[in-house]
């Protein structure tokens, strides 16, 4: 936030303040100090919904107000961890499946959890069950 103020960056202190609102709104909700874990399903949650409404400005023929969600976006997954490669998200959910012992796609949910929490802010959970459906699905 410091560095947005020092750049005078306005739009990303904007979207600084805004997460810093949402982190400190969360905490109040649950009357706790929010974890790492928390603070990144707070951004996660931030970014689901920037990319929501830009496609629903997409739709609706607003090209600038989409291009100024989408760059909110871009601002807060800097704030996420690294992304999980293709080889190293497959490795993880081989992990899962083996350490939960899942057989069919029954036990999906048991490994999209364990999934879930080891990958926490470092894939998409979409994309995820897609290909443990697939695997679980052999």
């Amino acid at each position: 936030m410091q560095a947005a103020m020092r750049e005078r960056d306005k739009d990303r202190l904007a979207i600084i303040r805004l997460l810093l609102a949402a982190i400190e709104r969360r905490a109040i909700d649950e009357r706790s100090t929010l974890d790492d874990t928390a603070v990144l399903k707070v951004i996660e949650k931030l970014i689901k919904q920037g990319q929501e409404s830009a496609r629903q400005y997409t739709e609706g023929g607003r090209r600038e107000l989409a291009e100024k969600e989408l760059a909110e976006v871009t601002v807060l997954q800097a704030y996420l961890p690294e992304a999980l490669g293709d080889t190293e998200l497959d490795a993880l959910i081989d992990q899962v499946i083996a350490d939960t012992g899942a057989t069919t796609i029954k036990d999906m949910g048991k490994v999209m959890n364990a999934i879930r929490e080891a990958a926490q802010g470092r894939a998409d959970m979409g994309s995820v069950g897609g290909r443990v459906k697939g695997k679980l699905g052999r």
